[in-house]
């Protein structure tokens, strides 16, 4: 058929007015935009991953950003030992001596305990997790393979966003250099000493003998009041403002899936999920953070410094397990208030999965 000229001026004018296909727009969800809100007025640089395992929701906010983990990063450790041990490669009933030289400074209670006291290597996960106790994370790590060796296994295992940074020894050592560059060279055990040292603690009597003659100055040197300002002002700015002092490089996202595959069990046996599992409902840390305000069981990890409160685990939810990823670096005011935000977000949080609907609460397994 011949088209004349004004009918290809009449197609013409009719493609032009044709409405062009319009993409779908990404919609916030009704939770995310209440993380949005609450996170605009925390007192901190916030990151938040949430994620419903019956449904399948999620919501996040700043949950690919990069955060000091302190000693959330643990929780890697947690896993790696527990896939060797099901690989037969550690004995979870082996026993292992804690001598001086193992002594850690900072969280947990074995350093309180007489010298030759000997743990099992249950024990020691279980005080990794439940007091984040740092003789006892020093003593897993290096049963992982060290800090390489646990880096690789998390790219490996897919977590490329996850890593170690350093043990806690190394980055007291750099704090302590702040005051002498001496200080770089020194060994786990002196910065052990030279920690209790300038804490005022009576540990160091077991150090004492390390720090004769000339190294007698280095004692008075951590307990100079200028320098312990000095050390001070680096423990509450560096831990969070640079990454070499941070412990650990985590984002909510990726911890949030790490979570996840603790409880599905992806990662490890039935035997090894359920003593993870275990361990994280025990945890003796962070009560004013995700557990605060709920009346249902939460298994989860904490991290902390003067500046850092982070909180990380499973809320066994009555509409089922909401793994909540929450991480605050570079707190401003009072840490308790921080937590206290924590507590009342989980409970928002737990409130919009549970909804009216409030079945008999589900006790996760032992």
């Amino acid at each position: 058929m011949r088209i004349t000229a004004t009918r290809r001026i009449l197609i013409a004018l009719c493609i032009a007015l044709a409405p062009m296909p319009v993409e779908a727009q990404p919609t916030t969800g009704a939770l995310t935009r209440l993380l949005e809100a609450e996170l605009s007025r925390f007192p901190a640089r916030t990151g938040v991953y949430v994620k419903h395992l019956t449904t399948g929701e999620e919501a996040a906010v700043h949950a690919d950003d990069a955060f000091s983990s302190a000693s959330v990063i643990k929780l890697t450790i947690l896993v790696r030992a527990f896939q060797l041990v099901d690989q037969g490669k550690l004995n979870l009933a082996e026993r292992v001596e804690i001598r001086r030289a193992d002594l850690r400074d900072g969280s947990g209670v074995l350093q309180y305990h007489d010298l030759g006291q000997t743990p099992t290597i249950k024990d020691l996960l279980t005080e990794m997790v439940i007091t984040s106790d740092n003789v006892a994370t020093d003593q897993m790590l290096t049963r992982v393979g060290g800090v390489d060796s646990l880096n690789a296994w998390l790219k490996a295992a897919g977590f490329a966003h996850l890593s170690m940074v350093a043990r806690g020894h190394v980055y007291r050592r750099k704090i302590l250099a702040l005051v002498n560059p001496e200080f770089d060279n020194l060994t786990a055990e002196e910065t052990t000493g030279l920690q209790y040292a300038q804490q005022g603690d009576a540990l160091f009597g077991l150090y004492a003998s390390l720090f004769t003659g000339e190294r007698a100055k280095w004692v008075d040197m951590v307990r100079d009041p200028a320098n312990k300002k000095i050390l001070a002002d680096g423990r509450l700015r560096l831990p969070v403002q640079d990454h070499a002092y941070w412990l650990g490089d985590m984002t909510p996202r990726e911890t949030g899936r790490l979570l996840e595959a603790v409880e599905r069990g992806t990662m490890t046996s039935p035997a090894s999920t359920a003593m993870m599992r275990t361990m994280l409902l025990r945890q003796q840390a962070g009560a004013r953070r995700i557990p605060h305000y709920l009346d249902v069981p939460v298994a989860h990890k904490t991290g902390d410094s003067p500046v850092i409160t982070n909180d990380v685990g499973m809320v066994y939810a009555r509409s089922g397990t909401v793994v909540i990823a929450f991480f605050a670096n570079g707190v401003t005011g009072q840490i308790g208030e921080a937590e206290d935000r924590i507590g009342q977000l989980s409970r928002k949080i737990v409130d919009y999965f549970d909804g009216a609907v409030v079945p008999p609460i589900r006790r996760p397994a032992p």
